[in-house]
């Protein structure tokens, strides 16, 4: 009799066996890789939005843009710093006589975690563990999201 060619029944299940054991370890570190990832692009992104507002606040205290008194020289909303404010009269276009537009942010980014652009708002005259906008301003922006972050911190504290 000849020896026929392929692998045993036993060759084959331990094959399978050793791939189960080192699919189950790398499914965890692709969950926290994947959630470093995002956690990484919150942070992006709360620091370019928090960037945003600095910068709005900085041109509104000296006086280059036109502001409401009322705002404390906050962006009224996310969304006026996407739109662009007008720059006071010698930041007009001397060639089309045209008001120039300051714009902040090109636009509003997702949350990684919400997959939104909606994010929670803070203004000035809120308390700093408030849960609801009073509308006044945007003086801060944290995420929506209740999810905790790798160190065990809130992501909505950061």
């Amino acid at each position: 009799m000849r020896r026929q060619k392929g692998f045993t029944l036993t060759e084959l299940l331990v094959t399978c066996a050793i791939m189960v054991v080192l699919a189950g370890a790398i499914l965890p570190l692709t969950k926290v890789t994947v959630q470093r990832e995002n956690e990484l692009e919150l942070r992006r992104s709360l620091r370019v939005m928090r960037e945003a507002i600095d910068a709005y606040k900085k041109m509104a205290d000296e006086k280059k843009i036109e502001v409401d008194d009322s705002t404390e020289g906050y962006p009224p909303d996310l969304e006026t710093l996407v739109k662009g404010v007008k720059l006071k009269s010698e930041g007009k276009d001397k060639q089309k006589g045209e008001d120039k537009l300051m714009k902040f942010l090109r636009r509003i980014p997702k949350d990684p975690f919400t997959r939104s652009t909606e994010w929670g708002l803070l203004s000035s005259q809120d308390a700093p563990d408030a849960s609801s906008w009073g509308e006044e301003n945007v003086f801060d922006v944290y995420t929506k999201s209740r999810r905790k972050a790798l160190d065990g911190t809130n992501y909505r504290d950061w």
